[in-house]
């Protein structure tokens, strides 16, 4: 499987007793860092092909420079 490809799964969430404001908790930490909070803002509207490639272009700059920043610090810390 490559990175590209979509993978669904469910998200679960154990109700323990009568807690289900923490199972609820729970679910919304699971649900953004899944990224479904920002799927859904940016599906909300249309999205013109040329301000599409504008965001696909600072996302991809954005994690590279992340990824600078890790091999650096990893850089830093064999010293």
């Amino acid at each position: 499987m490559s990175t590209n490809e979509l993978v669904l799964r469910p998200l679960e969430v154990i109700v323990d007793g009568d807690n289900v404001e923490r199972a609820i908790k729970v679910l919304k930490r699971k649900v953004a860092q899944e990224g479904i909070y920002k799927e859904l803002k940016r599906r909300r509207f249309y999205e013109k092909p040329s301000v599409k490639g504008k965001r696909k272009q600072r996302e991809a700059e954005r994690r590279r420079r992340k990824e600078r920043r890790r091999q650096l610090k990893a850089m830093q810390k064999r010293r």
